[in-house]
């Protein structure tokens, strides 16, 4: 007689929790048609995002709407081959955006936000406006950080954020940028903070905040997080690996200090 079969053990659904691709099944040797189509799809997509045009007239207009006053730049890069070519022409300032800057830097501010297209403006079109939204209250609260400039920067690395601070005399500057396009999110806005701002800073002396779009980081999560790093960095007057997430618990997110660019 031969032996029962195991009891059948119950299987866990893992696509309800995670966007990742896991549990896709087989056909064969290869996956599902369904899977294959999707992963096509989700390419497309993301190549989409890093191509596609950044409204800046737009975004100046929608932030206008918030009470802010906003002056547009531009870097180096002239079109987006040249961006994607050259990506050390997205962290320089073109002629013009520098003499733009420099005058209306008659006084010295306490916090910069610069808001650029990076490698997906889907990604600022759908949530930097939201975010700012949630983020000013925040900054006016307690000790009233105040926002002096908003710049929306187009052909944008992160770095351009810092040049982009010292002509403006920022002792802080955040830059809401978008972010490399995944297979599961090409529309992720990430947050760049770097206090002291100047050309030639490093990716260490800045703090991010990633992540951030409708399947991954909340704007409220995001925006709390932003507002403890903007007042702790100005009190500390560090940012970058000096300066660590020791705000109240909430909901985890990525908090690090990478940069896409």
């Amino acid at each position: 007689m031969s032996d029962p079969a195991p009891p059948r053990r119950p299987t866990l659904d893992l696509r309800a929790f995670t966007p990742a691709r896991v549990a896709l099944g087989r056909s064969g040797a290869s996956v599902p048609t369904r899977a294959l189509l999707d992963f096509t799809l989700d390419h497309a997509r993301a190549r989409d995002a890093v191509h596609a045009a950044f409204d800046a007239p737009r975004l100046v207009a929608d932030l206008g709407a918030l009470g802010l006053v906003v002056t547009a730049a531009s870097s180096r890069a002239v079109d987006r081959r040249d961006y994607l070519r050259r990506p050390d022409l997205g962290r320089q300032l073109d002629a013009g955006s520098v003499e733009l800057l420099a005058r209306n830097a008659s006084v010295p501010c306490q916090l910069a936000v610069v808001i650029g297209d990076g490698l997906s403006a889907a990604a600022v079109h759908a949530h930097a406006v939201a975010l700012l939204a949630r983020l000013l209250p925040l900054l006016a609260a307690d000790d009233a950080v105040a926002v002096g400039h908003v710049v929306v920067a187009s052909g944008a690395r992160v770095a351009l954020g810092d040049e982009i601070g010292a002509i403006l005399g920022a002792r802080m500057v955040v830059t809401l940028i978008g972010e490399r396009p995944g297979l599961s999110a090409p529309d992720s806005l990430g947050a760049y903070l770097t206090f002291a701002p100047q050309p030639g800073r490093t990716d260490a002396e800045r703090n991010c905040v990633s992540n951030i779009h409708h399947a991954g980081l909340s704007y409220e999560e995001a925006a709390a997080k932003i507002a403890w790093l903007v007042r702790e960095g100005l009190a500390r007057q560090v940012t970058g690996v000096a300066l660590k997430d020791e705000s109240a618990d909430r909901a985890p997110c990525r908090i690090g200090t990478a940069s896409p660019g």
